[in-house]
């Protein structure tokens, strides 16, 4: 069935529940009035509707595929791209100074949710593009942001991250790649990276690389790593693409979903490359991509959520298997365990949206105002959102093929393709093992202090929906009150031990969160209750049992040795 996009979902949740409105009400943000909100939001929706997602099964039946080293994208990619291109959606929020729209990045957070459920493949080549431009805007010379950022913001060049090789994945440290000064300035390239997604393409005239490297002085680990801006073509004195420079794609990966996305083998041999930022400083600059990417891959979970949530009720509405418990629903809708899951479904998805919007405005306050709490909020609730909405994507989209029955794993209905595709986001922009063990480690450095502050805000909002809706507020403060003391318990571990338990506390944390988004929309509409009712009652009692698993430790893992495990 076609893609439609969620406007009202978004409009309700920017004007009822996240808080946007004090995001336009800032000087920073003040072009983002509702009339321009709602305009933007209704042409992204539109290009999502009728550009996008008509090249999603294009994408997975006919992969990008490599001949005689030039990527050849899917039929339809092109076309698709130059519109999405052409309207200027491929950075929204980027630097009015190079050609952007200065937008909040919450718009963005939309846009991206919206184009990932229409195409996840060709969504993430813009994804790549923002997060170049968010790193070489708040790091790079001014030569270099005058030649990059103006083709890249307009989406005439397309841009990549360069961080993995075969032997440094998650352990960026071990990276091997080198970088020789030469005597003009520039620094000469020389190495492999994998999983270089979209690392070429045939509809970009170039692409420009970010590529991790080590000076010949670099100390070892992640402290000796630079950043190198390195273009496919170097700009010539006109600033465009000239002669071709030394790098090349050795292969594409083979994978489980994506197909319409290249994921490249990238060889480097002396490639013509410029510092980003100082010297031996490069993960503090591409961490500033990485994070933007990381908001963005949650999203992309909760964008083919949705989309896979529409396809599996239009499927159960109109196929007919047994007799139902409501004579009035003859379809399979009328079961209950197919109306359980379609239920958990919706509740999932609306929970993982609004905690990415709502990360989305921490960042724009933070932008706008500068205020420490906004920044800490930002970062506390980055690793929610990413692990969140990328688990929450893989739920509902293996939920989706569930309710398909045998049609599901037939790849003719597209149920599966979604489970393919979005099976990737769990793992990459940092796995969300990673993602939990940040949330425990870094995120805690302040003492918990911007967890207690959330929990707090969540706790109030319980207190005053008391009298409205007493036992679904009743469960939601006793849940946060619950997340609180795990909290306290956490902050007395040690590292190894918060390690343990850091994935469920994490899942326990997006939990409490999403069911206080709930209790928020109830609030503000009536008709939204039953729904709230799902989260509350059925996905947040989930929180305790996780908590308990946090409490655990680590000592009857480690209990277990290797032959054990191999036993």
């Amino acid at each position: 069935m076609p893609y439609r996009a969620p406007l009202s979902e978004f409009r309700f949740l920017l004007d009822q529940v996240v808080g946007f409105q004090q995001v336009a009400e800032t000087a920073r943000f003040s072009d983002a009035t509702a009339e321009t909100v709602d305009a933007v939001l209704s042409e992204a929706g539109k290009l999502a509707e009728t550009v996008l997602a008509p090249v999603n099964r294009s994408g997975d039946k006919h992969p990008a595929r490599l001949e005689n080293g030039v990527v050849r994208t899917s039929p339809g990619f092109a076309e698709a791209y130059r519109a999405l291109a052409s309207g200027g959606w491929v950075a929204v929020s980027s630097s009015q100074d190079y050609g952007g729209m200065g937008l909040p990045i919450t718009l963005s957070t939309a846009i991206n949710d919206m184009f990932s459920g229409a195409c996840l493949s060709l969504q993430l080549n813009p994804l790549l593009t923002q997060g170049q431009i968010e790193a070489l805007e708040h790091h790079a010379s001014d030569e270099i942001k005058q030649t990059y950022l103006p083709k890249l913001i307009s989406g005439e060049w397309s841009g990549t991250m360069n961080l993995t090789e075969p032997q440094a994945g998650s352990d960026v440290g071990a990276l091997r790649a080198k970088a020789v000064p030469n005597d003009d300035g520039s620094y000469a390239i020389s190495g492999q990276k994998i999983y270089i997604t979209w690392g070429d393409n045939d509809f970009a005239p170039n692409i420009v690389h970010l590529v991790l490297a080590r000076l010949p002085d670099a100390a070892e680990g992640t402290a000796g790593i630079s950043l190198f801006v390195v273009p496919k073509f170097l700009p010539d004195a006109d600033g465009k693409p000239g002669l071709r420079n030394s790098l090349s794609v050795v292969s594409l990966e083979h994978k489980l979903g994506i197909h319409g996305s290249p994921t490249c083998v990238m060889q480097y041999d002396g490639a013509k490359g410029w510092l980003v930022g100082a010297p031996h400083k490069g993960m503090s600059a591409m961490f500033t991509m990485m994070n933007n990417a990381r908001l963005g891959v949650g999203i992309q979970g909760v964008g083919v959520a949705e989309a896979a949530y529409q396809q599996a009720l239009d499927y159960a509405l109109n196929r007919q298997q047994g007799r139902t418990a409501d004579p009035d629903q003859p379809t399979i809708i009328g079961h209950a365990d197919v109306r359980r899951m379609l239920a958990t479904m919706k509740a999932q998805v609306h929970s993982a949206r609004a905690i990415g919007l709502s990360c989305a405005v921490a960042i724009d306050m933070a932008t706008a105002t500068g205020s420490p709490e906004w920044k800490a909020r930002a970062a506390l609730l980055t690793p929610i959102a990413k692990a969140y909405g990328s688990d929450v994507g893989v739920a509902v989209a293996s939920e989706g093929v569930q309710i398909h029955g045998g049609m599901g794993f037939i790849e003719e209905t597209g149920a599966a393709q979604f489970l393919r595709d979005i099976r990737i986001t769990p793992i990459y922009e940092g796995t969300n093992g990673i993602q939990a063990m940040d949330l425990v480690g870094r995120k805690m450095a302040d003492g918990g202090d911007a967890a207690f502050r959330l929990i707090g805000e969540i706790e109030a909002g319980a207190k005053s929906a008391r009298e409205a809706l007493p036992d679904l507020a009743g469960d939601v403060w006793s849940a946060a009150e619950s997340l609180r003391e795990a909290t306290e318990a956490l902050l007395a571990q040690g590292m190894t031990d918060r390690f343990a338990g850091a994935v469920p506390y994490l899942r326990a944390f997006a939990l409490v969160l999403g069911a206080h988004f709930h209790l928020r929309s109830a609030m503000a509409d009536p008709a939204r209750i039953k729904l709230a009712r799902v989260a509350i009652k059925r996905l947040l009692p989930d929180a305790g049992g996780l908590m308990a698993q946090m409490r655990e430790g680590s000592d009857d893992l480690f209990a277990l040795s290797a032959e054990d495990l191999a036993a």
